[in-house]
């Protein structure tokens, strides 16, 4: 495998450990482990970052030859990329909230 196949499995894999990190995060908070929810939060971070990595290099290899070719494979790892963004979002908000109850 090589290619925009290897860069979206890349993709994929960083973006939805983030992701998971992240729901950890908000576990770790409504449970009032925020020393651990911390913790997750900054892992998912360290993955959100490689996968934007991994997206950047995709840019740039549009950039220089053109057009890339989109399939399934890219529209899911863009979608796992964005779901990662999003639920990061939301954990910050929540575990912010459980910190408040607290």
């Amino acid at each position: 495998m090589e290619g925009i196949e290897l860069l979206s499995f890349q993709m994929i894999s960083f973006n939805g450990s983030a992701r998971s990190c992240f729901v950890e995060a908000i576990a770790a908070a409504k449970e009032g482990d925020f020393e651990r929810a911390e913790q997750l939060m900054n892992e998912g971070e360290e993955q959100f970052v490689e996968g934007h990595r991994v997206h950047a290099q995709l840019i740039q290899q549009e950039a220089s030859e053109g057009k890339t070719d989109i399939n399934l494979l890219l529209i899911h790892a863009e979608d796992q990329m964005m779901s990662a963004e999003l639920m990061k979002i939301v954990a910050a908000e929540l575990i912010d909230i459980h910190k408040k109850l607290k």
